[in-house]
């Protein structure tokens, strides 16, 4: 029975590497868990230069996993599969792998070893015994630990292409993130780029199949819609192995799709909170004096308060959102500790203090327009007969306009209901979809009336300020008509009086 370690095998330098993937269980197919393995596997062999050219998910059974099997091997330079190992009646991988290449399934004097060392089992009955029963060409394949360079403890199984691993996904996770080194292709190297664009789909359906038909041989172009997302509809994707042919796709679509439809999205605003939201402080205009002195407000509370004494009150809004960005720019970090507390805030704020006595000061993001805050100072004592907090106010001197500037200039994401005023996908005209430029307080033009008017859809909300579920309604004056006729409402983002904004609350 061979063992240590599996090798390569030969591939013809023009052929590419392919991968197929196999996930095993019938929890998967029944929807009692959801399967994250093959999406991790993806990831890691595209990294590594393998195409993943079919994912396949099958039942605990031999006979189908085995057919499986034999049909993936002989068509992909591996087979990864993912499931049905272990001690049970139902872990049958190792039967299935054994069948599908007409082997018999027989103890590996160094699993067995193993299983006695991390069990303390020799009894070969036992059910961890099941564990050392493997394919008579069975290969052991012993990975890295990243982090220490040092060899894994416990091997993967290999039988000729195909690699067994387990289904427990950090175990999963480990075993490939150790064996990169069997699966790496070296001859090649994948490209892609991404443009984010605020139209439906279908609008953009004449640029992407001129784009498909003149460049499909070389790069492959995918269009996918998100309806939920704060700033774009479409995410467009371009990938290919030459790096030539994706910047030739690329550099046409951005030639021809309407400048003012493609979004400069930041993917990660939370990763870079601390450098945009600095750099919008530092630039001297009018929102940024506004971030420079919540900036200001929120390091002084950070002088006089320990991080531990310290808390933020969210509830979802747009005005919490900027706050919670706003400190999170200021602390470098969003591992905070949630508690949640239900009813009126002054029971809330009483219940905080129980839980957790050392806190002395609460982040809100209250402004002078809200109820009973025009007197309100940055830095004030709860009133009396609440419960005793420093209030922190960074964001009493902004504005409902500030706010959204400040949400979309940095592209922080932020509740759904604000936007559903311009639901996609329904297929009537909207005023144009403002995008906003990075870091700058004013909101980008739209687009040509031609497809920047038709990129929304009719909505059914129409949010400006939320509250509980039954002191909340749509703000009328975001309702207008669209050309078919409809009511509709537009996002929050474009509400005009700023004094209207809290009509939506009963």
């Amino acid at each position: 029975m061979a063992a240590q370690s599996s090798t390569l095998p030969a591939q013809n330098g023009h052929d590419a590497v392919t991968a197929g993937i196999i996930i095993i269980g019938d929890e998967i197919l029944k929807g009692f868990t959801q399967d994250t393995n093959s999406f991790f596997m993806c990831q890691k062999l595209r990294s590594l230069g393998v195409k993943v050219a079919r994912i396949s998910v099958v039942p605990d059974d031999v006979d189908t996993i085995a057919t499986e099997i034999s049909s993936f091997a002989a068509k992909f330079t591996y087979v990864l599969t993912s499931g049905g190992i272990g001690p049970t009646h139902d872990d049958v991988t190792f039967e299935a792998v054994a069948k599908a290449f007409g082997e018999q399934v027989c103890p590996h004097p160094e699993l067995v070893t193993l299983v006695h060392r991390f069990f303390g089992k020799t009894d070969v009955c036992c059910p961890e015994m099941k564990l050392a029963h493997v394919p008579e060409s069975s290969l052991l394949n012993y990975g890295k630990n990243k982090r220490t360079g040092e060899a894994l403890k416990y091997p993967l199984v290999s039988v000729r292409n195909v690699y067994v691993f387990p289904g427990i996904p950090a175990l999963m996770e480990r075993a490939l993130e150790g064996l990169g080194h069997l699966f790496r292709n070296e001859q090649t190297r994948f490209h892609s780029r991404e443009i984010y664009v605020s139209a439906d789909e279908t609008l953009l359906a004449p640029v992407l199949n001129q784009a498909n038909a003149r460049f499909g041989r070389h790069a492959h172009l995918g269009s996918y819609p998100d309806w939920v997302n704060n700033y774009y509809r479409v995410r467009l994707t371009l990938d290919s192995e030459s790096e030539q042919h994706l910047e030739e796709a690329y550099s046409f679509l951005m030639q021809n799709l309407p400048p003012a439809l493609i979004v400069p999205l930041v993917t990660d605003p939370v990763a870079r909170a601390a450098t945009d939201v600095y750099a919008l402080a530092e630039s001297g205009s009018a929102l940024g004096q506004k971030v420079a002195a919540a900036l200001r407000t929120i390091e002084e509370a950070l002088d006089r308060f320990s991080l531990a004494q310290i808390c933020v009150g969210f509830n979802g809004g747009k005005d919490c959102t900027a706050l919670l960005h706003l400190f999170h720019a200021a602390v470098q970090r969003y591992n905070l500790h949630l508690c949640t507390v239900q009813g009126h805030i002054q029971q809330a704020l009483a219940d905080l203090k129980a839980q957790h006595p050392q806190l002395q000061a609460v982040l809100m993001g209250t402004r002078r327009t809200d109820p009973y805050s025009r007197t309100l100072t940055p830095m004030c004592m709860t009133d009396p007969g609440w419960p005793e907090y420093m209030r922190v106010n960074p964001l009493l001197d902004w504005t409902y306009r500030d706010i959204w500037h400040f949400l979309r200039a940095l592209f922080v994401p932020y509740c759904i209901l604000y936007d559903k005023g311009a639901e996609p996908g329904s297929g009537g005209a909207v005023p144009p979809l403002p995008q906003p430029r990075h870091c700058s307080p004013s909101l980008r033009p739209a687009g040509p009336a031609g497809l920047g008017s038709m990129a929304l859809g009719v909505g059914s909300w129409g949010y400006t300020s939320l509250g509980s579920m039954s002191n909340t309604q749509k703000n009328p004056a975001l309702r207008y008509t669209n050309a078919l006729g409809q009511e509709s409402y537009r996002p929050a983002y474009l509400l005009e009086n700023e004094e209207e904004e809290r009509t939506s609350r009963q």
